[in-house]
Formats: structure tokens, C-alpha cells, sequence
């Protein structure tokens, strides 16, 4: 079962400080991270955590992934 304070301290670590990497996070957390992230932080913090090497490529395409699209058109 993942802890959702356990998730919000793991991105502040990953997203925020850059103090912790995904390979030093518990593999069950690392999506419920990346959603945190994507559903918490502007894409502006996402982004300077790609630009300062908190995460990857990868890892920032995977955390985007979660955010929704602001102008998706609705029906």
C-alpha cells in the first residue's frame, strides 16, 4: 500500500530539492510520485526539475504524461 505523505515527501525530494533520485525511491512509488507531481506542481517546477537534473527525459515525458491538457477541447 503507498503512503500518500511518504509520496509527497518523496516528490518535494525529487521535483523541489533534487536531494533524492528515482533510483533511490521505492519502486512502488515511483508512478504515484509522478502523478503527485503532475497533478501538484506547476510545469514550470517540472521543468526546472528536467533542466537541473533532478529527473530524466524519460522520467519528465512519464511525469507529463499524468497532466491534463489544459485546452482539450470538451463535448
Amino acid at each position: 500500500m503507498v503512503n500518500k505523505l511518504l509520496t509527497k515527501q518523496y516528490a518535494v525530494c525529487v521535483y523541489t530539492h533534487g536531494t533524492r533520485k528515482f533510483d533511490t525511491v521505492v519502486a512502488d512509488y515511483h508512478e504515484p510520485v509522478k502523478q503527485y507531481a503532475a497533478d501538484n506542481y506547476t510545469l514550470e517546477q517540472i521543468d526546472n526539475a528536467l533542466v537541473k537534473g533532478y529527473v530524466t527525459e524519460t522520467e519528465y515525458q512519464e511525469t507529463i504524461a499524468y497532466t491534463a491538457p489544459s485546452d482539450a477541447p470538451t463535448e
